[in-house]
């Protein structure tokens, strides 16, 4: 799987600090000062003077997120690094000034004494930076260089070199110092510490405790919806990707297969949370006395797996038009273990949908590949399409060719962001955010079931669409198999086709309010036979008025240019099918969004011209955005230039007032997107100023630090660089972002603000 290298990096550029009233930044002792500035570390560079402010960063340089004033030298580990300190504090509520990186800490190891560094120490709330209050330690590796195509993870059990070095940090640390953690970015251990008189015992924990809990019961700690935490982004990413690589490496599965058994587990989890809410016992969970004996076997738990497996068959049970009896979840003892072991400390249902449909999208994406030209739309492409079009409450969304679900998982996002939270919930802390999300759940899954809808002619994407959406708002939506270019007259042979037709009052042809889809393109799977009779006739058998699918030619006759229909096409390429299908799917006033390959707009033989004249005759052009290679490259590992083109279907009147007095001249939104916030590799570009220094931005975000358990909010001073993306979407950008880069949403309002009146069905809806 594609590692999440572009999010890592990031957080590793962020300056933070704490904005306490009436408090000072603890500083650590002179001898941990020292331990932590030491060359060989490549950690300090050099620190600015007191007053002098941070300065400018070199290209191999970024911010330390746990000291904020700090400048470290960028590295694949530092990268790592960085991601666990923001986690630490994002999920586990650790204040980052109870933290220090580099910590020097004296070991003993056959009677001899030395000195080692902790890549991440963490002290007693409030303490100086010394030894004694120490209570938690964290070792972190360089990514594995792994070139292999499936590399395993390793259990705890076979984890004794890892679990040893830390168990050597802790004893250095002193009894105090309870618990631990290893990870090289693929695998991660959480280690508990268990004093004996004689000999400690270093066991395997499913997670960590949160804040400066220095007690830990495990089954409550992991079962209980009222400790377990909403998941950090990243680290829920981490976990989506650790518990399929265990499946497709450790298990031998192959990855799409991976997937699905993955997906039946999240399903299970998913259940256990919603009777848990309803006052039954928890059962997604590994205890105390099972967490020992995986310290020593990797074999797993049938006690653990059972429950996994109860919780399903109950899941499948209580869904059975989504689930049949194909659907059946065969992983064995030691993968069902290791999952619940990974997600058990997670509350999916309390955890920001933001977070949830990234993951699943970065899972879904690196495992489903279409072999129809399917290219799954980029996500920043996606965002920005939903939001230029920006879907209403009353308004019907259709994708065509919906994929996975990208386009639908996106507009309940927006509407999430929109109508769920006040100002994009900015102002808010992560758990505050988390907790809103959850609130508007209900509406958004009732939005889903009314308005929300996709159409795939691959089965296994439809469902992987439909379990997108459940994951999201815990209802499967509205996703059908069907063949989209013969829907409704020719579509009758697949499963979808019924149920589709139950929903006609909304997604009948010309009933659509709005319609966002990325068609599958390409020559190489071009149309031919029957389908093509439903593009050139009605459902009475008479002619259409404008169809693409015959032969063009240029008229020769007129001298013109201008074209010339020929005989009926024997094939043709679906992107442009595509085209008139959507364009008849919408109601006349509706609204449409699709990705085309530049091609179809700009080459000059006739029967690409043909679809441009179709376009013009049938459709206002609201808006062409040319996206460039970089977002298909890197997120979807094909190399090709599309534009994103955005319609709104004429009315009966507006085709007759154009017939009668001719054709209407009008403004058209144009933009060329140049940066999307990343290069082919996926490595992130920020905005630089005309002497090529980055920019940066300063702003306070709030958020939660836990002290025993007692949650106190905080400030946050951040400052981090800016990120070169004309497509940042309206709940990804602070006013800074604003001020200092451009944005092709923004120019659009603009030109909305500026040209209104003279937008043709801009006119027609006024009057």
């Amino acid at each position: 799987m594609v590692r999440d290298k572009v999010d890592a990096s990031a957080m590793g550029e962020e300056q933070l600090g704490l904005d306490i009233s009436g408090g000072s930044r603890r500083r650590p002792t002179p001898q941990a000062r020292a331990g932590a500035k030491i060359p060989a570390s490549g950690r300090a560079r050099s620190a600015p003077e007191d007053g002098a402010g941070p300065r400018k960063l070199q290209d191999d340089e970024i911010f330390d997120y746990i000291s904020g004033d700090k400048i470290v030298k960028h590295t694949p580990m530092e990268e790592v690094r960085q991601r666990i300190a923001r986690a630490l504090v994002h999920q586990y509520g650790i204040d980052p000034r109870d933290m220090e990186a580099d910590f020097r800490i004296q070991v003993e190891k056959n009677g001899r004494k030395s000195s080692k560094r902790a890549s991440i120490v963490i002290f007693k709330h409030g303490s100086d930076h010394e030894r004694q209050n120490i209570r938690r330690v964290v070792v972190i590796k360089p990514p594995r260089n792994d070139s292999r195509t499936v590399s395993k993870i390793r259990t705890f059990a076979r984890a004794k070199e890892q679990v040893d070095e830390v168990a050597e940090l802790m004893r250095g640390a002193g009894r105090d110092c309870v618990y631990g953690m290893w990870t090289d970015d693929k695998d991660l251990y959480f280690i508990h510490r268990e004093w004996h008189r004689f000999e400690d015992d270093y066991l395997p924990l499913a997670n960590w405790p949160r804040g400066d809990a220095t007690s830990f019961d495990a089954k409550s700690n992991i079962s209980s919806l009222g400790i377990m935490r909403s998941a950090d982004e990243t680290m829920l990413k981490f976990a989506f990707r650790r518990c399929h690589d265990f499946i497709h490496g450790n298990e031998g599965l192959p990855k799409d297969a991976a997937f699905w058994q993955f997906l039946y587990v999240l399903f299970a989890k998913l259940h256990d949370e919603k009777l848990v809410q309803n006052g039954a016992a928890p059962r997604f969970y590994v205890d105390t006395t099972e967490l020992v004996k995986l310290a020593t076997s990797d074999a797993g738990n049938s006690a653990v797996a059972q429950r996994v497996k109860d919780l399903f068959a109950e899941f499948k049970k209580d869904h059975p038009d989504e689930l049949t009896e194909y659907d059946r979840l065969t992983l064995n003892d030691a993968a069902l273990t290791f999952i619940a072991g990974e997600l058990s400390t997670y509350t999916l249902l309390g955890t920001s949908l933001d977070a949830l449909g990234t993951a699943y999208q970065e899972l879904v994406g690196d495992n489903l590949r279409g072999d129809r030209g399917q290219y799954f739309t980029p996500n920043v492409a996606t965002r920005f399409m939903v939001e230029l079009l920006d879907p209403g409450l009353d308004e019907t969304v259709l994708d065509p060719c919906c994929g996975t679900g990208g386009f639908l998982r996106e507009t309940l996002l927006h509407v999430l962001h929109k109508h769920g939270l006040v100002d994009f919930g900015r102002g808010l802390s992560v758990r505050e955010k988390a907790d809103a999300e959850t609130a508007y759940r209900g509406d958004l899954a009732k939005y889903a079931e009314d308005r929300v809808f996709g159409m795939d002619f691959d089965p296994f994407l439809t469902r992987a669409a439909s379990f997108g959406l459940m994951m999201l708002t815990e209802t499967k939506g509205n996703t059908f198999q069907v063949d989209s270019l013969r829907f409704p007259r020719g579509s009758q042979d697949k499963p979808g086709h019924a149920p589709a037709m139950e929903r006609e009052n909304r997604i009948g042809i010309g009933k659509v309010d709005v319609l966002l889809t990325n068609p599958p393109f390409g020559t190489d799977i071009p149309v031919s036979g029957s389908t093509l009779e439903l593009f050139r006739t009605d459902e009475f058998g008479g002619a259409k008025e404008a169809s693409i699918a015959y032969d063009w030619s240029k008229d020769k006759e007129k001298g013109d240019g201008s074209l010339k229909r020929g005989k009926e096409a024997s094939s043709v390429p679906p992107e442009r099918l595509f085209v008139q299908k959507c364009v008849e799917w919408v109601r006349p006033g509706g609204r449409i969004g699709i990705v085309l390959p530049n091609g179809i707009l700009s080459n000059p033989g006739p029967d690409d011209e043909a679809v441009r004249r179709y376009i013009l005759d049938e459709c206002w052009v609201m808006a062409s955005v040319e996206l460039p290679v970089e977002p298909f490259v890197f997120g979807a590992g094909v190399n090709i230039l599309t534009t994103m083109l955005f319609l709104r279907r004429k009315t009966e009147q507006e085709k007759t007032a154009e017939r009668l007095y001719g054709p209407t001249d009008y403004p058209v939104f144009m933009a060329v997107v140049e940066k999307v916030g990343h290069d082919r590799r996926g490595n992130r570009l920020y905005v630089r100023d005309a002497r090529g220094e980055y920019e940066w931005q300063e702003y306070q975000e709030n958020d939660d630090i836990w002290v025993g358990n007692v949650v106190v909010p905080r400030k946050i001073n951040r400052r981090k660089r800016i990120l070169d993306n004309d497509l940042l979407a309206l709940r990804d950008r602070t006013e800074r972002d604003v001020e200092v880069r451009a944005n092709v949403i923004d120019a659009y309002h603009e030109f909305l603000e500026k040209n209104g009146t003279e937008l043709p069905w801009a006119k027609g809806e006024s009057a």
